[in-house]
């Protein structure tokens, strides 16, 4: 015969079982209640709340996410949020009169292309002292000219240089002769680098397109750099004329660029129109001086007026400076924002052939080369005073002497 329990054992026992059921109605964790127990809920009105809590917001927020449990992977492309923006690269154009000098910084890196003659190695020397600029990742000579290599002595009397980039090693003027006694004095050696080389400059990848082929033009024999952050590129040309550019074109290399530095400061020997059409540049900038060259010719600002490029000058704005992002470029300017720079030259340009009024030309003949030059040019400088001959004539008197014109200054 089955024995009775107790009235008291009967009442505790159905006291446990109705504390049990309102326990899992009200989504409390116990023994033998599953609902909820070992998941985080992605509905945040199933979180559960503590007994007695109230609706007043206290110091944690019910419904934010703990650290275990945010999600980590891509995030939802529809999401508008714009990304972290990334460094700002600062290229300056600076106004070194008729000469090229450029200064790329970006992310706590920087490089120098070019230096001016050797007048401004002062300038050169200052701007980087007063930029805290002591040390360049890399320095760019274009070639050996005076009025882009004679001020780099200036900056690498001030700053150390990681790596010396130039399209030669060797020259006898004395602009080299001094760049690369600093060059030497750091323990660094001039560097010769080949077509298709990239060099980081922070996120910035610089890279070399030319030159392509070995001229017996010095200007032609310019190292062409291609700098690109993200969207954005720049192309740095030297005093590189028609003949490099068409070597350019020929190698099938990007040159496709928002900002373009025209060549050897507008010269009517560069910036083709088969060049600029494969750059298409949105910006131009033209590093020019007062000179008597005539630069920038009228033949390359209405290429670049026609080409609907905006145009900054040094010789009319100072030091000209871009910033990018890496999407969008902005430009701002020393002076004379709003000035008309495809309108106005710098320099007086004289007939190819003649001086205006009249039928004969002064030239310096070289009896050793017999290549004949306008006194100007900077390959009269170079030359022996014995090997020198001054001839007032015509273009086709000097030819018919058995002479050559030279292709830098083309007379």
């Amino acid at each position: 015969m089955r024995k009775k329990r107790p009235l008291i054992t009967v009442l505790l026992i159905a006291l446990a079982a109705l504390v049990l059921v309102s326990s899992c109605a009200a989504g409390m964790p116990a023994d033998g209640c599953s609902a909820n127990s070992g998941t985080a809920s992605s509905d945040p009105t199933s979180i559960p709340q503590s007994a007695g809590s109230s609706s007043e917001p206290s110091g944690h927020d019910p419904i934010a996410p703990s650290p275990s449990s945010l999600n980590t992977s891509a995030p939802d492309p529809t999401s508008t949020v714009e990304p972290e923006a990334g460094p700002i690269l600062e290229i300056v154009f600076l106004d070194v009169g008729e000469g090229d000098a450029a200064l790329l910084i970006c992310d706590g890196h920087a490089a120098l292309i070019d230096g001016g003659s050797a007048g401004k190695s002062s300038f050169i020397y200052s701007y980087l002292k007063n930029r805290s600029l002591d040390h360049l990742d890399y320095v760019f000579a274009t070639h050996s000219d005076e009025d882009h290599i004679g001020g780099l002595a200036g900056a690498l009397n001030y700053a150390t240089a990681g790596k010396v980039y130039c399209s030669v090693d060797s020259g006898d003027t004395k602009a080299f002769s001094s760049f690369k006694k600093y060059v030497e004095k750091q323990g660094n050696s001039i560097i010769v680098p080949s077509k298709g080389d990239v060099l980081d400059l922070g996120p910035v990848k610089i890279q070399i397109l030319g030159p392509i082929n070995r001229s017996d033009e010095d200007n032609n024999n310019s190292l062409v750099l291609r700098a690109e952050y993200n969207e954005t590129s720049f192309l740095f040309t030297g005093d590189m004329q028609r003949e490099e550019e068409q070597d350019l074109l020929d190698s099938g290399c990007t040159l496709k660029s928002t900002v373009l530095k025209v060549g050897h400061h507008g010269s009517r020997n560069s910036t083709s129109y088969p060049f600029l059409r494969e750059v298409s540049p949105d910006f131009a900038v033209i590093s020019v001086g007062s000179n008597p060259y005539g630069h920038p010719t009228e033949d390359v600002l209405t290429k670049l007026r026609d080409a609907d490029v905006e145009v900054f000058r040094t010789d009319l704005q100072g030091n000209i400076t871009c910033l990018s992002n890496g999407r969008t470029v902005e430009f701002s300017v020393e002076r004379n924002r709003d000035a008309d720079t495809v309108g106005t030259r710098s320099g007086t340009e004289t007939d190819p052939t003649t001086s205006p009024g009249e039928d004969e030309v002064t030239y310096i003949l070289n009896k050793n080369s017999h290549i004949f030059h306008y006194p100007w040019c900077s390959s009269v400088g170079q030359m022996r005073e014995s090997n020198k001959i001054c001839f007032t004539g015509t273009r086709d008197e000097a030819i018919d002497m058995g002479y050559h014109p030279c292709q830098r200054c083309n007379p």
